[in-house]
């Protein structure tokens, strides 16, 4: 199954990445990356093997999510594989995750 990721998705990552490379360290920010890479390979074999994201079923795409450290990378599947729509750190009010600010392509 093919991994695709959204603009957001992706920017988010690297916003991530960077925060824990200069407040943590290079070492932090790349197990970070690291980790959601890994976890998102499962998918490829397993793609409904994430938790059905409550917020988002509203919308009616059935958006699942892992949680990795302190963030939850969601995603949908869709016909060409599985799509990333956004990484997002769990320490949050949950009902940012729908914040038009937030993520105004949604």
């Amino acid at each position: 199954m093919k991994i695709l990721w959204t603009d957001f998705a992706s920017s988010v990552l690297a916003k991530i990445y960077s925060y824990y490379r200069v407040k943590a360290s290079l070492k932090v920010a790349k197990k970070i990356k690291s980790d959601v890479f890994k976890a998102v390979r499962q998918l490829e074999h397993h793609p409904q093997s994430g938790q059905i994201e409550e917020t988002l079923k509203e919308l009616g795409e059935d958006h699942r999510y892992l949680v990795v450290g302190n963030h939850k990378v969601v995603y949908k599947q869709i016909p060409e594989g599985i799509l990333f729509t956004d990484v997002f750190d769990t320490r949050q009010d949950p009902a940012k995750i729908n914040d038009p600010e937030r993520n105004p392509s949604r």
